[in-house]
């Protein structure tokens, strides 16, 4: 820097020489100041490679899952009064088929008093995006009496599923990398019994995830049908109780004919025995009828003798 000094400006001396070595000084020192505050505040990018790769396996998981809306499983229940049981039982499987639904199960009931309703349970399931229009058309068979729908968020354990699949998956390749490799028998056979193991608990979680997906895909309807009681058909009338007794006595008739000519067969079947006891009572009676009778002695009188 003197060198510099004394070459461009040979002929400053004194205050004004002071003054200008002073100004250069301070730029000087600026200049490194800000070369040193830029090299500490840059940002360091030195990361851990097993932190980069788990930092990854969250970002696929998280891209492979459904996250723009809730996963609900959807249950619905209504009931319906309706005027023809049968006729509604039919109606409800045109309804499930052209809904691309299936028939979980049915069950009708058809009871004797008249003072209680026919009635039959309906159980189905139906793609999700169908349910309300499937209610519709289910309230449309007669006066609903009820109806209910209940949901449940089955997003996290998907989501903990398909994390733990993913881990899983990983375990097995690594193993099965092993299990190329030569080792001894007992590595080997160690080896293959802990990827069996994984293996099994990935077949078990995928049918888990499997079963929350088709119940979050398809809603589950219980449909209650009532048949309607009109209030004139609490008392049968004059001719059906008529026709009840005519039907009562003859099938009694025909029960004690029936139960006459089995008696029939019966004693038919052992007349030979029968006979038998006959005869051999006859001959008994017979026998003891043949036996003189031997008088008996009277006891005398004390005054006769």
């Amino acid at each position: 820097m003197l060198k510099l000094y004394t070459k461009f400006f040979p002929k400053l001396t004194g205050k004004a020489s002071l003054f200008l070595s002073l100004f250069l000084g301070s730029l000087i020192f600026t200049s490194c100041a800000s070369e040193s505050y830029e090299k500490s505040s840059a940002p360091q990018s030195i990361v851990s490679s097993d932190a980069v790769q788990e930092v990854a396996d969250v970002a696929q998981v998280t891209k492979e899952l459904p996250t723009k809306k809730p996963q609900l499983i959807k249950k619905a229940t209504i009931t319906v009064i309706v005027n023809s049981l049968d006729q509604s039982v039919d109606a409800v499987e045109k309804i499930i088929n052209q809904q691309k639904g299936y028939l979980l199960s049915l069950e009708e009931t058809q009871l004797d008093s008249s003072y209680s309703r026919p009635n039959a349970t309906v159980q189905m399931r139906v793609p999700q995006n169908v349910l309300e229009t499937t209610l519709n058309q289910l309230a449309e068979l007669g006066t609903v009496q009820s109806r209910n729908i209940s949901a449940e968020d089955v997003g996290e354990q998907i989501v903990d599923f398909q994390a733990r699949l993913s881990n899983l998956r990983r375990t097995e390749s690594n193993l099965q990398k092993i299990m190329d490799k030569s080792g001894s028998v007992k590595d080997i056979l160690s080896v293959a019994q802990e990827l069996s193991n994984v293996r099994e608990q990935i077949e078990r979680i995928t049918a888990q995830l499997k079963s929350l997906q088709n119940q979050v895909a398809y809603s589950t309807i219980t449909l209650n049908l009532q048949a309607a009681v009109s209030s004139t058909n609490n008392q049968p009338g004059l001719p059906a109780q008529i026709q009840d007794s005519w039907n009562n006595s003859t099938r009694s008739l025909s029960e004690f004919t029936v139960g006459l000519m089995k008696l029939g067969i019966w004693l038919l079947v052992y007349s030979p025995y029968l006979l038998i006891l006959v005869a051999a009572g006859y001959f008994l009676k017979r026998k003891f009828r043949s036996r003189p009778v031997t008088p008996t002695p009277q006891p005398r009188n004390s005054e006769n003798s």
